[in-house]
């Protein structure tokens, strides 16, 4: 049961990651931020059903956890390749 678990959350954080890449190079809370946001939501649902885990209030923290984890380093990817190449990120519109 608990190494389910570990396995669930360190698969959620990884299908996370590609997903926070993209939504770093969105304009904030735009409809395909939203997207990028969302969209992984039913892998969570899937991964947790595969592996027969029971959904548990106390899982919650755990699951959010490492659902904005992945959100969090997958944009940092995206910030760490730009700043590599010297690209610029050109997707965000610049605030006044």
């Amino acid at each position: 049961m608990i190494l389910d678990l570990f396995i669930a959350l360190g698969l959620v954080c990884a299908a996370n990651l590609p997903f926070g890449y993209w939504r770093a190079g969105l304009a904030k809370l735009s409809p395909t931020w939203f997207v990028a946001v969302h969209a992984p939501v039913p892998l969570v649902f899937l991964i947790r059903h595969w592996l027969g885990l029971e959904w548990r209030l106390a899982s919650l923290p755990l699951f959010l956890g490492a659902y904005f984890a992945g959100q969090f380093f997958g944009g940092r990817l995206r910030q760490a390749r730009a700043a590599r190449t010297g690209a610029a990120d050109t997707a965000r519109p610049e605030r006044r």
